[in-house]
């Protein structure tokens, strides 16, 4: 079974804004408690639109793997950690590899910086004329991921069309310091 995509990852730095997050989910339905142990026995827990949250320590490493487990099952995951320590940084890449992550506003919200590596490879060479298909054969990736990892990149962006993302993708890219 694959993770739900559409469940919401998101590191933050404060309790405010984990606050913050936390009431636009549960506006949306989401159902949100405290902790990372998911109560369900059942491994697919993306259905019940759970999202667990809670401070993660620097040296909390149990709390940061219960994150990711729960994530990997579908639940929706707010973790409120320093996301440039080093269980910061690994939670924030464990996740990644599910999905697209959120982090703190305060991250200089450079969304390329949240991209995973195959996005940002199918979003480069998207840029230089290649048709979706062949960015996905290029990158040794079946049509199906490369579409799904574009539609997360989209998501990332808030733009509805690849077009706009990819257009957004560069215009971020050249922002960036070399």
């Amino acid at each position: 079974m694959t993770p739900q995509t559409d469940a919401p990852r998101h590191v933050v730095a404060t309790s405010a804004e984990a606050d913050t997050v936390l009431r636009r989910l549960a506006r949306e339905g989401w159902t949100v408690r405290s902790g990372f142990a998911l109560p369900d026995p059942s491994w697919d827990v993306g259905n019940a639109r759970l999202v667990l949250h809670g401070r993660i320590g620097d040296d909390d490493l149990e709390s940061a793997r219960l994150a990711v487990l729960a994530s990997a099952r579908g639940a929706g995951v707010v973790a409120i950690c320093d996301a440039e320590s080093s269980a910061g940084r690994a939670l924030v890449d464990d996740l990644t590899r599910l999905g697209p992550v959120n982090q703190s506003a305060d991250s200089s919200g450079d969304v390329i910086a949240t991209l995973i590596p195959e996005q940002r490879a199918l979003l480069d060479r998207l840029a230089s004329g290649d048709t979706i298909a062949a960015a996905a054969a290029a990158e040794f990736l079946s049509l199906r991921t490369a579409n799904r990892r574009i539609a997360e990149a989209r998501q990332l962006f808030g733009v509805r069309t690849t077009r706009e993302a990819v257009l957004a993708y560069l215009r971020q890219r050249q922002r960036q310091p070399e």
